[in-house]
C-alpha cells in the first residue's frame, strides 16, 4: 500500500493484500527437526499465490537468514513482500511438535510490530488474522487499517486462536468481537469457536458472529467438514476424505481457496449454490494440504484436478445409489 500522494506502485495491481505475521515454523517430528516458513497470514498469502491470485503480504520480519528464507519462499509463489517488512531485530518463530495423529502443538517466539499506515488504495480483498490481530503493539495498527479499509474492499478475517499468546479469555473475545463488524467474512476452526464461545454449538456460534455484523461466517471442523452461514442461508460442506500426513497449514489453505472462490463469484451473492461452490473448493484445497507434510498448499492445477476427481466420485456414488 502506498502513501497518499505517492506515484502508483506495482502493489496497486494486487487483487489481495494479506496483513499479519510471517515466521519460521520449527517442526519437531520423531525423525528430526526441520524449519519451514510459516505464520497463518503468510501461509494464506502463499496459498493464494499458488492458486494464481495476485497477492501481497504486509508483515514484519528480521533482516536475517530466517527473514531471507521467508522472502524467498513467498517470492517462489509470486507473492509480493510489501515495503517496510524488514523491520524487526529478528524473525519470529513457532516451534511445532507433531503428535502421532498428525496434529500440531506450538510454542512461539514473536515480536509483532507494524508501522501505522495511510493507504492510498485498497485491493479487492484485504485479509488478516491470527496473532497479528491480538498481539500488541502491532494489533492496534491492524485494527486501524481495517477501520480504513472495510467500506472500500472485502475484508476477510481468521482469528486462528493461539491461547498461549493471548491475555484472558474475556480480553481476547472482546478484541475478536470488536473486529468482526469491520469484516465481510470470518472463518474459524471448531477449536477457535469452542474456545471463544464454550457451551455453544457451531450453528449458534456462526449465528452470533453474523449478528456482530459480518456477512459470512465459516467454521471448519476437520474431517467433519465445514459450516458456511450467511443471511441467505446455512450450508454444511463435507470434508474430502484423504490420508493425513499432518494438519499444518490446513486452515490457511482452506482460507486461501475460500478467498479465491469469493473472487471468482463475481457479482453473485451468497446464495446456497454460491456457498456450496466456494465451500467445496476450500475443502478440496485443505484435503490436498493435509495429505502432505508441512504447509504445502495446492497449485491451481492441483486444485482443479482434485475437484474433478471429487465430482467424478460423487457422480459414481449417486449412480450406485439409484442402481445404475
Amino acid at each position: 500500500m502506498s502513501n497518499p500522494g505517492s506515484h502508483s506502485s506495482p502493489a496497486e495491481s494486487l487483487d489481495v493484500i494479506v496483513v499479519g505475521e510471517a515466521l519460521i515454523d520449527v517442526v519437531s517430528r520423531p525423525d528430526g527437526v526441520v524449519e519451514h516458513p510459516g505464520g497463518s497470514p503468510a501461509n494464506v498469502a502463499y496459498g493464494l499465490g499458488r492458486l494464481g491470485v495476485s497477492t501481497g503480504l504486509l508483515t514484519a520480519i528480521g533482516n536475517d537468514a530466517r527473514g531471507a528464507a521467508i522472502e524467498a519462499h513467498l517470492s517462489g509463489a509470486g507473492v509480493v513482500l510489501l515495503p517496510g517488512a524488514r523491520s524487526l531485530e529478528r524473525t519470529a518463530s513457532a516451534t511445532a511438535t507433531i503428535a502421532a495423529d498428525g496434529s500440531a502443538s506450538y510454542v512461539f517466539d514473536i515480536d509483532w510490530r507494524l508501522e501505522p499506515l495511510a493507504p492510498a488504495f485498497f485491493p479487492k480483498v484485504l485479509h488478516t488474522g491470527s496473532i497479528a490481530t491480538f498481539l500488541s503493539p502491532g494489533a492496534a495498527a491492524v485494527r486501524t487499517l481495517l477501520e480504513q479499509a472495510h467500506r472500500d474492499c472485502m475484508v476477510t478475517y481468521d482469528p486462528n486462536i493461539r491461547p498461549a499468546l493471548l491475555g484472558s479469555h474475556s480480553e481476547a473475545k472482546s478484541l475478536f468481537e470488536e473486529l468482526v463488524p469491520l469484516t465481510d467474512v470470518v472463518k474459524l476452526s471448531d477449536e477457535d469457536a469452542r474456545w471463544l464461545y464454550p457451551g455453544q454449538d457451531l450453528e449458534q456460534t456462526a449465528e452470533r458472529i453474523l449478528a456482530l455484523g459480518t456477512g459470512l461466517a465459516v467454521i471448519t471442523a476437520g474431517a467433519e467438514g465445514s459450516l458456511l452461514r450467511a443471511a441467505e442461508g446455512s450450508l454444511h460442506i463435507p470434508s474430502v476424505r484423504t490420508a493425513v500426513a499432518d494438519t499444518i497449514g490446513a486452515g490457511d489453505s482452506y482460507m486461501a481457496a475460500l478467498i479465491l472462490g469469493l473472487l471468482m463469484r463475481g457479482t453473485a451473492g451468497l446464495a446456497p449454490s454460491v456457498l456450496e461452490s466456494i465451500g467445496r473448493t476450500a475443502s478440496a484445497a485443505a484435503a490436498i494440504t493435509v495429505s502432505r507434510p508441512g504447509a504445502n498448499p495446492p497449485t491451481l492445477d492441483e486444485l482443479r484436478a482434485a475437484q474433478d476427481r471429487v465430482a467424478q466420485d460423487r457422480v459414481a456414488q449417486d449412480a450406485a445409489a439409484i442402481g445404475v
